[in-house]
């Protein structure tokens, strides 16, 4: 079953890299299309999900009364995307945030916590493999908690669209922790009139075949 997701994975991501190279120089390029989770193969499997760890919002939004507070702005979008996970994806085994947590308290000093982790890096585009020593953290923690796959909400954007709209740009991986391998990545994309609004939305579109 592991070999099979892993080379799920990898399939996904060359899927990934075929795309979007046919862009015109002479326009500003498209963005990607997001790539639906591709959740088929991990069916029954414990998937750890990782805390977001970056938000960043543009400040003409107005939305600084929602983010202002860092850590308050952090737990409610871990709290959506988990809730959104085990509601439109129920066939994977989600270990969520929390989880993650609780495993690190009861082995003080073991574990690198999972919000004090450089996760963001992960948003680069043209990462292919988890660098070190997030690597050897995330192994380290998965090995506990989960198996060899991890779920990395990786950064979370709001910006005005080009319809003045509030968007949601959710950058999310799927990695195997024991190869290093970034198997799945995609940017997920939805407006709203708050910046929960948005990421619900922008969530929705990895799902598509849901309502």
């Amino acid at each position: 079953m592991e070999r099979r997701v892993a080379r799920l994975l990898v399939l996904v991501a060359l899927a990934a890299g075929c795309g979007g190279s046919g862009s015109k120089s002479d326009q500003a390029p498209e963005p990607a299309p997001t790539l639906p989770l591709p959740t088929a193969g991990m069916a029954g499997q414990p998937v750890a999900v990782y805390p977001v760890t970056l938000i960043s919002a543009d400040e003409a939004l107005g939305w600084q009364p929602y983010l202002g507070d860092r850590h308050e702005a952090l737990a409610k979008a871990d709290s959506i995307i988990g809730a959104m996970l085990v509601e439109r994806s129920p066939e994977v085994t989600w270990v969520l945030p929390a989880e993650l947590r609780r495993a690190v308290a009861r082995s003080p000093g073991t574990f690198a916590p999972p919000d004090q982790m450089g996760t963001a890096l992960l948003r680069g585009e043209g990462l292919k493999v988890i660098p070190d020593p997030l690597r050897s953290q995330m192994r380290s923690l998965n090995a506990v908690v989960a198996d060899r796959f991890a779920f990395v909400p990786a950064a979370l954007l709001f910006r005005r669209n080009p319809e003045g709209k509030g968007e949601a740009d959710l950058v999310v991986v799927l990695a195997d922790v024991r190869t290093g391998l970034i198997g799945w990545r995609t940017v997920a994309h939805g407006t709203g009139e708050d910046p929960w609004l948005a990421l619900r939305a922008a969530f929705k579109t990895l799902t598509p075949e849901l309502p």
